[in-house]
């Protein structure tokens, strides 16, 4: 059984890291995956993104690009992506990712299963971790791999069937959005920790409290607007978790106290950013997490 899919990529000034992300995908080891359609929604690019998608698209005509002229957000580039494919099987990926060579096909091979909805792939951070906030990277992607052994918290790259026509417009966590309306028509979730993606997290302290304000708050508004309340919003969890992983050496255990202040202090200006209505529908970059090298 081959499973068509068509993969879209939400960019916003990436002539960094959309190239090698593209060959990434066009040279996936596919055996029982289709990829019958690249679609790169540049939304407000203003660098050489756009130029190097017409390259690819050039050299290989299931690559395409859809152009938004002003920056929209997230959301909105996902529905239009939404409204251009046909195929049943979706695949999101972030802009700045890079992947196995076989990333794609552990992704979606699961969608032989007809009770399957939603796939979750691994993020792995490339950050130093003998540097402290490349140890901040690390200690929360390493939490967010142990709560999905257990549960299920998607993330960076998702597969999922297109059972819906659009996802809210004004969310700050698109993947978070697919989640309910995935379960909520009696389809199951799966995390595949084979399905390794790479990324960087944040290099600086105030990226850091950028990018973690913005998903609190987000996970916020969903859970008012949806109901549906995402797996690493049990703080109690996460701290269980937390203290059966704790590394008792004298560094590793003072910056991993210092990066639970960072997350609590985040998760404070989120919840504050919630409460004023401030929105995160176009989010200001955290810019240190597109210096992306493997």
């Amino acid at each position: 059984m081959i499973i068509p899919c068509s993969v879209g990529i939400m960019a916003h000034n990436e002539e960094n890291n959309i190239g090698q992300l593209l060959q990434n995908l066009l040279d996936q080891e596919l055996q029982t995956v289709e990829l019958r359609s690249l679609v790169v929604v540049s939304s407000g690019s203003t660098d050489r993104t756009e130029s190097i998608v017409q390259d690819f698209a050039q050299q290989d005509d299931r690559v395409q690009l859809l152009v938004q002229n002003t920056r929209e957000g997230k959301a909105s580039a996902i529905n239009l992506f939404l409204n251009q494919v046909e195929e049943e099987v979706l695949v999101l990926s972030s802009a700045d990712l890079q992947l196995e060579p076989d990333t794609l096909e552990k992704l979606a091979a699961p969608f032989k299963d007809p009770e399957i909805g939603m796939t979750a792939s691994r993020p792995v951070p490339v950050n130093d971790p003998n540097e402290f906030m490349g140890f901040a990277a690390h200690l929360l992607w390493d939490l967010h791999h142990q709560m999905n052994l257990h549960g299920f918290k998607a993330g960076e790259m998702v597969g999922f069937r297109k059972t819906f026509k659009r996802i809210p417009q004004h969310t700050a966590v698109d993947e978070a959005c697919i989640e309910p309306l995935i379960r909520g028509q009696g389809y199951q979730v799966l995390y595949v920790p084979q399905a390794i993606v790479y990324n960087r997290g944040p290099a600086t302290v105030d990226d850091f409290l950028r990018q973690r304000r913005r998903i609190y708050a987000g996970h916020l508004e969903l859970e008012k607007e949806l109901g549906y309340s995402v797996s690493t919003m049990g703080g109690l969890k996460i701290f269980k978790l937390l203290l059966g992983n704790l590394d008792w050496h004298p560094k590793a255990f003072a910056w991993t106290w210092s990066v639970v202040a960072m997350e609590v202090y985040g998760r404070f200006l989120g919840w504050r950013d919630f409460k004023s209505e401030r929105e995160h529908t176009v989010w200001e970059i955290a810019s240190t997490t597109k210096e992306l090298k493997v």
